[in-house]
Protein backbone atom coordinates (compact mmCIF):
# COMPACT_ATOMS: atom_id res chain seq x y z
CA UNK A 1 0.00 0.00 0.00
CA UNK A 2 1.33 3.39 -1.32
CA UNK A 3 1.70 5.95 1.70
CA UNK A 4 1.01 9.64 1.71
CA UNK A 5 2.38 12.67 3.44
CA UNK A 6 -0.53 14.89 3.66
CA UNK A 7 0.89 18.01 3.89
CA UNK A 8 3.66 17.12 0.41
CA UNK A 9 -0.13 16.45 -0.65
CA UNK A 10 -1.64 20.19 -0.12
CA UNK A 11 2.11 21.72 -1.18
CA UNK A 12 2.10 20.20 -4.64
CA UNK A 13 -1.18 21.37 -4.91
CA UNK A 14 -0.25 24.94 -4.16
CA UNK A 15 2.32 24.57 -6.86
CA UNK A 16 -0.13 23.62 -9.71
CA UNK A 17 -2.42 26.34 -8.66
CA UNK A 18 0.76 28.81 -8.78
CA UNK A 19 1.71 27.63 -12.28
CA UNK A 20 -1.48 28.40 -13.59
CA UNK A 21 -1.52 32.02 -11.72
CA UNK A 22 1.90 32.64 -12.50
CA UNK A 23 3.39 33.57 -9.24
CA UNK A 24 6.76 34.73 -8.30
CA UNK A 25 8.55 32.01 -6.34
CA UNK A 26 8.67 34.30 -3.28
CA UNK A 27 5.25 33.89 -3.10
CA UNK A 28 5.20 30.38 -3.65
CA UNK A 29 7.27 29.72 -1.04
CA UNK A 30 5.60 31.77 1.12
CA UNK A 31 1.82 29.89 0.63
CA UNK A 32 3.02 26.47 0.71
CA UNK A 33 4.53 26.94 4.50
CA UNK A 34 2.95 27.81 7.53
CA UNK A 35 3.19 31.84 8.86
CA UNK A 36 3.67 30.24 12.75
CA UNK A 37 3.65 26.75 14.09
CA UNK A 38 3.26 26.07 17.87
CA UNK A 39 4.58 22.62 19.85
CA UNK A 40 3.14 21.75 23.31
CA UNK A 41 4.13 19.10 25.85
CA UNK A 42 1.15 18.55 27.83
CA UNK A 43 1.22 17.23 31.64
CA UNK A 44 -2.29 15.67 32.32
CA UNK A 45 -3.19 13.89 35.30
CA UNK A 46 -5.00 10.53 34.62
CA UNK A 47 -7.87 9.36 36.73
CA UNK A 48 -5.92 7.06 38.63
CA UNK A 49 -3.68 9.94 39.47
CA UNK A 50 -0.72 8.69 37.30
CA UNK A 51 0.29 11.97 35.06
CA UNK A 52 0.57 11.37 31.73
CA UNK A 53 2.75 13.54 28.60
CA UNK A 54 0.09 14.23 25.53
CA UNK A 55 1.97 16.00 22.20
CA UNK A 56 0.25 19.10 20.86
CA UNK A 57 0.57 21.41 17.99
CA UNK A 58 -1.24 24.39 17.08
CA UNK A 59 -0.69 25.96 13.36
CA UNK A 60 -1.36 28.65 11.28
CA UNK A 61 -1.00 28.68 8.28
CA UNK A 62 -1.78 32.02 6.64
CA UNK A 63 -3.68 34.91 8.12
CA UNK A 64 -3.63 37.70 5.14
CA UNK A 65 -7.17 37.49 5.17
CA UNK A 66 -8.11 37.51 8.48
CA UNK A 67 -7.68 35.62 11.88
CA UNK A 68 -6.34 31.97 11.75
CA UNK A 69 -9.85 29.82 11.65
CA UNK A 70 -9.42 25.83 11.63
CA UNK A 71 -10.50 22.91 14.41
CA UNK A 72 -8.52 20.64 16.98
CA UNK A 73 -8.23 17.03 16.51
CA UNK A 74 -7.60 14.27 19.25
CA UNK A 75 -6.66 11.67 17.19
CA UNK A 76 -4.01 8.76 18.05
CA UNK A 77 -1.92 9.16 14.86
CA UNK A 78 -2.00 13.13 14.74
CA UNK A 79 1.03 14.46 12.95
CA UNK A 80 2.75 18.02 12.78
CA UNK A 81 2.46 17.46 8.69
CA UNK A 82 -1.53 16.18 9.12
CA UNK A 83 -1.87 19.23 11.56
CA UNK A 84 0.27 21.31 8.29
CA UNK A 85 -1.64 19.95 5.63
CA UNK A 86 -5.33 20.75 7.42
CA UNK A 87 -3.78 24.28 8.25
CA UNK A 88 -3.11 24.80 4.39
CA UNK A 89 -6.50 23.49 3.34
CA UNK A 90 -8.46 26.01 5.55
CA UNK A 91 -6.65 29.15 4.16
CA UNK A 92 -7.85 28.08 0.35
CA UNK A 93 -11.63 26.92 2.40
CA UNK A 94 -12.01 30.29 3.91
CA UNK A 95 -10.91 31.99 0.34
CA UNK A 96 -12.81 29.82 -1.98
CA UNK A 97 -16.01 30.92 0.18
CA UNK A 98 -14.89 34.57 0.40
CA UNK A 99 -14.96 34.97 4.43
CA UNK A 100 -12.19 36.94 5.98
CA UNK A 101 -10.25 34.56 7.78
CA UNK A 102 -7.06 33.06 7.69
CA UNK A 103 -6.47 29.05 7.93
CA UNK A 104 -5.44 27.50 11.00
CA UNK A 105 -5.26 23.75 12.88
CA UNK A 106 -4.86 22.13 15.85
CA UNK A 107 -4.34 18.46 17.48
CA UNK A 108 -3.22 16.23 20.17
CA UNK A 109 -2.01 13.19 20.17
CA UNK A 110 -4.35 10.77 22.37
CA UNK A 111 -7.01 7.96 21.86
CA UNK A 112 -9.63 9.85 23.17
CA UNK A 113 -12.01 6.45 23.29
CA UNK A 114 -10.03 5.31 25.95
CA UNK A 115 -10.01 8.42 27.96
CA UNK A 116 -12.80 9.05 30.79
CA UNK A 117 -14.54 12.53 30.33
CA UNK A 118 -12.93 13.46 33.48
CA UNK A 119 -9.80 13.60 31.61
CA UNK A 120 -10.59 14.72 28.62
CA UNK A 121 -12.02 17.74 30.26
CA UNK A 122 -8.24 18.08 31.91
CA UNK A 123 -6.17 17.53 28.48
CA UNK A 124 -8.82 20.53 26.84
CA UNK A 125 -8.01 22.99 29.73
CA UNK A 126 -4.17 21.91 29.32
CA UNK A 127 -4.05 22.45 26.19
CA UNK A 128 -6.36 25.87 25.96
CA UNK A 129 -3.75 27.29 28.63
CA UNK A 130 -0.92 26.55 26.25
CA UNK A 131 -2.27 27.97 23.47
CA UNK A 132 -3.84 30.78 25.24
CA UNK A 133 -0.96 33.54 24.18
CA UNK A 134 -1.20 32.45 20.67
CA UNK A 135 -5.31 32.43 20.20
CA UNK A 136 -8.03 35.03 20.00
CA UNK A 137 -11.55 36.06 18.07
CA UNK A 138 -8.63 38.70 16.47
CA UNK A 139 -6.21 36.02 15.95
CA UNK A 140 -6.65 32.36 15.84
CA UNK A 141 -10.11 30.78 16.53
CA UNK A 142 -10.54 27.46 17.03
CA UNK A 143 -13.28 24.90 16.56
CA UNK A 144 -13.61 21.04 16.81
CA UNK A 145 -12.43 18.51 14.25
CA UNK A 146 -12.17 14.48 15.09
CA UNK A 147 -12.88 13.15 18.17
CA UNK A 148 -13.66 16.88 19.75
CA UNK A 149 -17.24 18.83 20.12
CA UNK A 150 -18.91 21.43 21.19
CA UNK A 151 -18.81 20.34 24.54
CA UNK A 152 -14.69 20.59 24.65
CA UNK A 153 -14.67 24.06 23.10
CA UNK A 154 -16.74 25.07 26.42
CA UNK A 155 -13.98 23.82 28.41
CA UNK A 156 -11.44 25.45 26.45
CA UNK A 157 -13.27 28.82 26.26
CA UNK A 158 -14.01 28.48 30.14
CA UNK A 159 -10.34 28.16 30.73
CA UNK A 160 -9.05 30.47 27.88
CA UNK A 161 -11.26 33.21 29.73
CA UNK A 162 -9.77 32.95 33.00
CA UNK A 163 -6.72 33.19 31.92
CA UNK A 164 -7.17 36.21 30.06
CA UNK A 165 -9.99 37.36 32.47
CA UNK A 166 -12.86 38.62 30.60
CA UNK A 167 -15.61 37.03 28.03
CA UNK A 168 -14.84 36.40 24.42
CA UNK A 169 -17.07 34.02 23.34
CA UNK A 170 -15.64 34.54 19.43
CA UNK A 171 -12.54 32.46 20.23
CA UNK A 172 -14.00 29.41 20.07
CA UNK A 173 -16.76 28.11 17.59
CA UNK A 174 -19.36 25.63 17.37
CA UNK A 175 -19.91 26.00 21.23
CA UNK A 176 -23.17 24.99 22.99
CA UNK A 177 -26.06 27.82 21.78
CA UNK A 178 -26.35 28.62 25.50
CA UNK A 179 -22.62 29.86 25.35
CA UNK A 180 -22.56 31.77 22.06
CA UNK A 181 -22.86 29.49 19.66
CA UNK A 182 -25.07 29.72 16.44
CA UNK A 183 -28.16 27.64 15.31
CA UNK A 184 -27.21 26.15 11.82
CA UNK A 185 -23.65 24.70 13.22
CA UNK A 186 -24.40 21.19 13.97
CA UNK A 187 -25.16 20.25 10.52
CA UNK A 188 -23.13 23.39 8.16
CA UNK A 189 -20.51 20.84 7.12
CA UNK A 190 -23.26 18.71 5.31
CA UNK A 191 -25.57 20.66 4.04
CA UNK A 192 -22.63 22.78 2.78
CA UNK A 193 -21.60 19.61 0.78
CA UNK A 194 -25.21 19.06 -0.33
CA UNK A 195 -25.62 22.02 -1.41
CA UNK A 196 -22.42 21.90 -4.04
CA UNK A 197 -23.60 18.65 -4.70
CA UNK A 198 -27.74 20.53 -5.94
CA UNK A 199 -25.55 22.97 -7.80
CA UNK A 200 -23.32 20.43 -9.83
CA UNK A 201 -26.55 18.51 -10.42
CA UNK A 202 -28.37 21.57 -11.82
CA UNK A 203 -25.02 22.47 -13.86
CA UNK A 204 -24.13 19.23 -15.36
CA UNK A 205 -27.32 17.12 -15.31
CA UNK A 206 -26.56 14.62 -12.91
CA UNK A 207 -29.30 12.68 -10.82
CA UNK A 208 -29.64 13.06 -7.05
CA UNK A 209 -32.69 10.97 -7.01
CA UNK A 210 -30.57 7.95 -7.75
CA UNK A 211 -27.93 5.74 -5.47
CA UNK A 212 -25.09 7.19 -3.30
CA UNK A 213 -22.77 6.37 -0.94
CA UNK A 214 -21.49 7.61 2.15
CA UNK A 215 -18.01 6.54 3.64
CA UNK A 216 -17.61 7.68 7.01
CA UNK A 217 -21.08 8.10 9.21
CA UNK A 218 -19.56 10.36 11.71
CA UNK A 219 -20.99 14.09 12.13
CA UNK A 220 -20.76 15.19 8.51
CA UNK A 221 -21.96 11.75 7.16
CA UNK A 222 -24.79 11.31 9.13
CA UNK A 223 -26.18 14.54 8.71
CA UNK A 224 -25.39 14.65 4.78
CA UNK A 225 -27.58 10.65 4.42
CA UNK A 226 -30.62 12.81 6.28
CA UNK A 227 -30.24 16.10 4.14
CA UNK A 228 -29.31 14.61 0.70
CA UNK A 229 -32.78 13.30 0.41
CA UNK A 230 -34.86 16.32 2.50
CA UNK A 231 -32.44 18.94 0.19
CA UNK A 232 -32.37 17.41 -3.22
CA UNK A 233 -35.80 15.75 -3.60
CA UNK A 234 -34.91 12.08 -2.81
CA UNK A 235 -32.38 9.36 -3.42
CA UNK A 236 -31.52 5.75 -2.26
CA UNK A 237 -28.90 5.63 0.19
CA UNK A 238 -27.15 2.52 -0.76
CA UNK A 239 -24.18 1.90 1.45
CA UNK A 240 -22.11 3.53 4.73
CA UNK A 241 -19.18 2.97 6.54
CA UNK A 242 -17.27 4.15 9.53
CA UNK A 243 -13.90 2.70 11.48
CA UNK A 244 -15.81 -0.24 12.34
CA UNK A 245 -17.63 -2.04 9.29
CA UNK A 246 -18.95 -1.07 6.27
CA UNK A 247 -22.74 -2.08 5.12
CA UNK A 248 -24.44 -2.46 1.62
CA UNK A 249 -28.02 -2.67 0.72
CA UNK A 250 -29.28 -2.69 -2.97
CA UNK A 251 -32.84 -1.40 -1.69
CA UNK A 252 -31.63 1.36 0.26
CA UNK A 253 -31.60 2.42 4.29
CA UNK A 254 -33.42 5.08 6.15
CA UNK A 255 -30.56 7.66 7.38
CA UNK A 256 -32.90 8.01 10.04
CA UNK A 257 -32.73 4.89 11.26
CA UNK A 258 -29.44 4.31 10.76
CA UNK A 259 -28.41 7.39 12.64
CA UNK A 260 -30.41 6.00 15.60
CA UNK A 261 -28.49 2.32 15.41
CA UNK A 262 -25.05 4.03 14.89
CA UNK A 263 -25.65 6.13 17.78
CA UNK A 264 -27.25 3.34 20.00
CA UNK A 265 -24.34 0.81 19.01
CA UNK A 266 -21.48 3.01 18.45
CA UNK A 267 -21.27 1.38 14.50
CA UNK A 268 -23.51 0.93 11.29
CA UNK A 269 -22.20 -2.89 11.40
CA UNK A 270 -24.80 -4.95 11.72
CA UNK A 271 -27.58 -3.13 10.54
CA UNK A 272 -30.55 -5.10 10.24
CA UNK A 273 -31.16 -6.12 6.33
CA UNK A 274 -27.70 -4.74 5.72
CA UNK A 275 -24.85 -6.84 4.00
CA UNK A 276 -21.17 -6.39 5.40
CA UNK A 277 -18.87 -5.57 2.35
CA UNK A 278 -15.27 -4.48 2.68
CA UNK A 279 -14.21 -0.97 3.54
CA UNK A 280 -12.81 -0.20 0.16
CA UNK A 281 -15.12 -1.48 -1.39
CA UNK A 282 -17.76 0.88 -0.85
CA UNK A 283 -15.62 3.59 -2.77
CA UNK A 284 -15.76 1.49 -5.92
CA UNK A 285 -19.62 1.25 -5.78
CA UNK A 286 -21.92 2.11 -9.36
CA UNK A 287 -23.47 5.13 -6.94
CA UNK A 288 -24.34 8.87 -8.84
CA UNK A 289 -23.06 10.15 -5.85
CA UNK A 290 -19.99 8.99 -3.42
CA UNK A 291 -20.07 11.14 0.05
CA UNK A 292 -15.88 10.32 1.00
CA UNK A 293 -16.55 11.56 4.93
CA UNK A 294 -13.53 9.66 6.93
CA UNK A 295 -9.83 10.87 7.09
CA UNK A 296 -7.33 11.96 4.51
CA UNK A 297 -5.55 9.93 1.26
CA UNK A 298 -8.57 7.28 0.90
CA UNK A 299 -8.64 8.15 -2.89
CA UNK A 300 -5.70 6.90 -4.32
CA UNK A 301 -3.60 5.85 -7.71
CA UNK A 302 -4.61 2.96 -6.70
CA UNK A 303 -7.76 2.85 -6.65
CA UNK A 304 -9.31 5.79 -8.91
CA UNK A 305 -9.24 3.69 -11.96
CA UNK A 306 -11.97 1.54 -10.05
CA UNK A 307 -14.45 4.49 -9.11
CA UNK A 308 -17.42 4.44 -10.65
CA UNK A 309 -19.46 7.27 -9.01
CA UNK A 310 -20.87 10.12 -10.83
CA UNK A 311 -20.11 12.73 -8.22
CA UNK A 312 -17.55 12.89 -5.57
CA UNK A 313 -18.57 15.14 -2.84
CA UNK A 314 -15.47 15.23 -0.45
CA UNK A 315 -16.76 16.23 3.16
CA UNK A 316 -13.50 14.93 4.25
CA UNK A 317 -10.28 17.28 4.13
CA UNK A 318 -7.52 15.65 1.14
CA UNK A 319 -9.64 12.45 0.92
CA UNK A 320 -8.15 12.24 -2.79
CA UNK A 321 -4.48 12.44 -3.99
CA UNK A 322 -3.17 14.66 -6.52
CA UNK A 323 -2.44 11.22 -8.64
CA UNK A 324 -6.31 9.93 -8.23
CA UNK A 325 -7.44 13.74 -8.82
CA UNK A 326 -5.89 13.07 -12.53
CA UNK A 327 -6.93 10.15 -12.83
CA UNK A 328 -10.75 10.78 -11.70
CA UNK A 329 -10.56 13.67 -14.40
CA UNK A 330 -10.00 11.33 -17.59
CA UNK A 331 -12.75 9.47 -16.56
CA UNK A 332 -15.28 12.28 -16.60
CA UNK A 333 -15.91 11.90 -12.93
CA UNK A 334 -17.22 15.44 -11.29
CA UNK A 335 -14.99 15.88 -7.75
CA UNK A 336 -16.34 18.33 -5.68
CA UNK A 337 -13.17 19.21 -3.79
CA UNK A 338 -12.94 19.66 0.07
CA UNK A 339 -11.84 23.46 -0.04
CA UNK A 340 -15.49 23.90 -1.35
CA UNK A 341 -17.77 20.93 -0.37
CA UNK A 342 -16.92 20.96 3.53
CA UNK A 343 -16.50 24.73 3.24
CA UNK A 344 -20.08 24.91 5.21
CA UNK A 345 -19.15 24.27 8.52
CA UNK A 346 -16.17 27.10 8.54
CA UNK A 347 -18.93 29.21 6.55
CA UNK A 348 -21.25 29.00 9.72
CA UNK A 349 -18.18 29.42 12.02
CA UNK A 350 -18.01 32.60 10.52
CA UNK A 351 -21.47 33.17 11.14
CA UNK A 352 -20.83 32.66 14.75
CA UNK A 353 -18.06 34.84 15.32
CA UNK A 354 -19.92 37.61 13.91
CA UNK A 355 -22.82 37.05 15.86
CA UNK A 356 -20.55 36.88 18.86
CA UNK A 357 -19.31 40.12 17.97
CA UNK A 358 -22.27 41.77 18.66
CA UNK A 359 -24.10 39.27 20.98
CA UNK A 360 -27.31 39.46 18.84
CA UNK A 361 -27.79 36.04 17.40
CA UNK A 362 -29.87 35.16 13.83
CA UNK A 363 -32.61 32.23 13.40
CA UNK A 364 -32.10 28.90 11.91
CA UNK A 365 -34.03 30.24 8.76
CA UNK A 366 -31.38 32.97 8.39
CA UNK A 367 -28.28 30.51 8.99
CA UNK A 368 -29.01 28.52 6.31
CA UNK A 369 -30.37 31.26 3.89
CA UNK A 370 -26.84 32.89 4.13
CA UNK A 371 -25.07 29.38 3.99
CA UNK A 372 -26.58 28.90 0.71
CA UNK A 373 -25.76 32.08 -0.62
CA UNK A 374 -22.14 31.47 0.12
CA UNK A 375 -21.65 28.12 -1.06
CA UNK A 376 -23.87 28.74 -4.30
CA UNK A 377 -21.68 31.43 -5.11
CA UNK A 378 -18.51 29.55 -4.44
CA UNK A 379 -19.45 27.21 -5.97
CA UNK A 380 -20.19 28.79 -9.44
CA UNK A 381 -16.85 30.82 -8.90
CA UNK A 382 -15.18 27.68 -9.01
CA UNK A 383 -17.16 26.86 -12.25
CA UNK A 384 -16.43 30.01 -14.07
CA UNK A 385 -12.21 29.25 -12.83
CA UNK A 386 -12.39 25.43 -14.38
CA UNK A 387 -14.03 26.60 -17.55
CA UNK A 388 -11.46 29.33 -18.18
CA UNK A 389 -8.10 27.57 -16.89
CA UNK A 390 -9.84 24.15 -18.59
CA UNK A 391 -8.86 22.32 -15.17
CA UNK A 392 -9.60 19.70 -13.07
CA UNK A 393 -12.04 21.61 -10.35
CA UNK A 394 -9.70 20.73 -7.56
CA UNK A 395 -7.40 22.98 -9.38
CA UNK A 396 -9.96 25.27 -10.18
CA UNK A 397 -11.29 25.56 -6.48
CA UNK A 398 -7.44 26.19 -5.87
CA UNK A 399 -6.65 29.12 -8.24
CA UNK A 400 -9.75 31.05 -6.82
CA UNK A 401 -8.23 30.19 -3.04
CA UNK A 402 -4.65 30.90 -3.76
CA UNK A 403 -5.29 33.78 -6.28
CA UNK A 404 -7.54 35.43 -2.78
CA UNK A 405 -4.64 34.86 -0.69
CA UNK A 406 -1.42 35.92 -3.02
CA UNK A 407 -3.19 39.19 -4.02
CA UNK A 408 -3.40 40.05 -0.44
CA UNK A 409 -0.03 39.16 1.04
CA UNK A 410 1.10 41.55 -2.34
CA UNK A 411 -1.44 44.09 -0.93
CA UNK A 412 0.83 44.02 2.47
CA UNK A 413 3.53 43.66 0.93
CA UNK A 414 4.93 40.42 2.70
CA UNK A 415 5.82 39.58 -0.96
Amino acid sequence: MESYNSFKVAQEQVEEAAKLLNLDRATIELLKWPQREYKFTLHVKMDDGTPKIFHAWRIQHNYARGPAKGGIRFHPDETVDTIRALASWMTWKTAVVDIPLGGGKGGICCDPKNMSEMELERLSRAYAQAIAPHIGSRVDVPAPDVYTNPQTMAWMMDEYETIIGRHEPGAFTDKPKSIGGTMGRRNATARGGVITVREACNTYGFDPTKTYAIQGFGNAGQRASMLHKKLLGGGKLVAVSDSKGAIFNSAGFDPTELVQHKLKTGSVANFPGSKPIPHGELLELDVEILYPAALENVITSENADNIKAKVICELANGPTTPEADRILFKKGIHVIPDILASAGGVTVSYFEMVQDSYSYFWNEETVHERLDKKLMAAYHTVYQALKEKKVHPRQAAMVVGVARVAEVCKLRGWV
